[in-house]
């Protein structure tokens, strides 16, 4: 599928490494303007993608900025000491993303809708963050040192509220005036393997609901006035693209099948787009979604390591051992 399959069906890429992965399958070439490095761990592999040139911008669909994806699919064993070890890989790639004096103050955004699982991802983590701003101003000095003013806010969404999710966290910064906004929201993969199991951290803000083709006012540096930083997990795979990739493999495994070969060559977009809007129906392509039945289990999981993250990431003096007693 190429990035038009995408377009038509309203699915919008979510993760800056599926957007690099598609351009670079089509073209075996890399992205001009873009760059990538890779970093392995035990439990996990980060790709760092920079958007640096327009060029690259119009062809992947990403603003200008870093992009860094955690792929760990340990991320769904239950074993602790594997969570707080990619915990502490989000906590350093979180770090390296600001730059903040020691008392720099900071608001943590659980976006998404916390009666819907898949999408309940923002409002669990910002539930587990260590939050200090009510306190901080009355701590003594000695407890204060390493440890920044943090508050949590999760808006819900418009159709709970009625009010815009972007215009609520504006008024809240308008009043709590952070140096930094780190929002956590559910994205969409076009990877099954990728629900609950891959972190995408981007400089670029987020726009709440893209991912489902229900895009909202943006969260970002523009709109907020303060750097925005986005904390993603894919908890959802649209339908369409199952679709697809179904038809890809059957293609590809009847390829050698002489009395095939001429229906494959019929095969082009157009037949795939008529296809996959037919066995979508009654049900727009792009808003049919898939997540997995142990769901409840990957957000529990996941809200749990980038809490972790970003406790780590804001609080220097809470140590790697010390940070699941602050989990609550």
């Amino acid at each position: 599928m190429d990035l038009n399959f995408f377009k038509n069906n309203n699915i919008n890429i979510d993760l800056a490494i599926e957007a690099q992965e598609i351009v670079r399958g089509k073209t075996g070439q890399e992205i001009p303007g873009c760059a990538m490095d890779k970093e392995t761990y035990t439990n996990a592999t980060v790709t760092i993608v920079r958007i640096q040139e327009q060029y690259a911008v119009e062809i992947m669909g990403k603003p200008v900025g870093n992009y860094v994806t955690i792929e760990a699919p340990a991320i769904r064993e239950n074993n602790k000491q594997v969570h707080q070890d990619i915990a502490e890989i989000l906590g350093k790639q979180l770090a390296s993303l600001f730059n903040l004096p020691e008392h720099a103050n900071v608001l943590v955004v659980g976006l998404g809708n916390w009666n819907a699982t898949p999408d309940a991802l923002g409002p669990k983590a910002v539930g587990m963050t260590l939050v200090t701003r009510h306190m901080y101003n009355y701590a003594p000095e000695e407890i204060r040192g390493g440890m920044r003013s943090v508050s949590a806010l999760s808006p819900g969404v418009l159709g709970i509220t009625g009010i815009e999710t972007a215009e609520i966290i504006k008024g809240v910064v308008d009043k709590v005036k952070p140096e930094l906004i780190i929002a956590v929201d559910a994205l969409a993969s076009r990877a099954v393997e990728r629900i609950g199991t891959t972190i995408q951290l981007a400089d670029t803000g987020i726009s709440p609901g893209s991912g489902i083709g229900n895009k909202r006012a943006g969260i970002n540096e523009e709109t907020m006035g303060v750097p925005v930083i986005a904390i993603g997990v894919p908890t959802v795979v649209p339908a369409a693209i199952i679709a697809g990739e179904a038809i890809d493999r059957l293609i590809q495994q009847t390829s050698n099948h002489p009395n095939l070969q001429s229906a494959q060559q019929d095969m082009n977009t157009e037949a795939f787009q008529s296809i996959v809007n037919e066995i979508m129906q009654p049900y727009t392509a792009g808003q049919l979604m898939v997540t997995p039945k142990e769901i409840d289990v990957l957000i529990e999981n996941t809200a749990k390591i980038i809490a972790g993250g970003i406790s780590l990431a804001l609080h220097p003096a809470i140590s790697a051992e010390e940070f699941t007693t602050y989990l609550h």
